[in-house]
């Protein structure tokens, strides 16, 4: 599973070194290299590094936002999708240098933005779009602040990418991601809701 979707091949290529060392630890020269390029004929296609970053975000959100209106579309139900979702996210986490993330808001200001961006509005409003639904299913509590809880989870997907509070070298993103996703979902829930919860993470239940 690869983290920002292209069929490019410098691209592509790039995006192999770039998950894999970060953003930072990779120069043009190792990209040129990896391809068995010439940088003069790397840097015909792309300015610079920059460059590179601002392509693979764009293509990552049109990728990404193709695949949270398939489970939009497909799944049983709320949580269902959501979990879905979970699982994507986790399978594109899984082989990622987590400094990707760190490098691109520190040294690829264009990237980042586009990317925040892509977060507090699509992102945003799937996730708006998910607890309303989970409300009209019975699966959510009625009393939960829609918007409120929106923006914590939003907070929580960028808490588990800070490799500051999650170290790559003591925490695995993926299981980050899983473990605050349940304990957000089971603040939510009712016990319809738990119930589905314990079916699909194929838990015992236990009241």
């Amino acid at each position: 599973m690869r983290l920002f979707q292209t069929d490019n091949r410098i691209l592509s290529a790039a995006e192999v070194l770039f998950c894999r060392y970060g953003i930072k630890g990779v120069t043009m020269d190792d990209i040129a290299r990896q391809l068995g390029m010439s940088k003069k004929t790397l840097y015909k296609e792309f300015e610079d590094k920059n460059a590179m970053i601002v392509s693979l975000v764009d293509s990552s959100i049109m990728a990404h936002h193709e695949k949270t209106l398939y489970f939009e579309r497909t799944s049983q139900n709320a949580i269902d999708e959501i979990l879905h979702l979970m699982r994507y996210m986790g399978s594109l986490f899984t082989s990622v240098n987590p400094n990707v993330f760190y490098d691109m808001q520190r040294y690829h200001t264009e990237a980042w933005q586009r990317f925040r961006a892509f977060k507090e509005d699509q992102v945003l409003n799937y996730i708006v779009r998910n607890l309303e639904k989970g409300r009209e299913q019975g699966l959510y509590r009625t009393d939960i602040n829609i918007r409120i809880l929106a923006v914590l989870r939003m907070e929580q997907l960028e808490l588990a990418l800070n490799p500051s509070v999650f170290p790559s070298d003591r925490f695995n993103i993926s299981e980050v991601n899983v473990q605050l996703l349940d304990h957000f979902l089971h603040g939510i829930c009712t016990l319809k809701g738990h119930k589905l919860i314990n079916k699909y993470m194929h838990k015992r239940e236990s009241e």
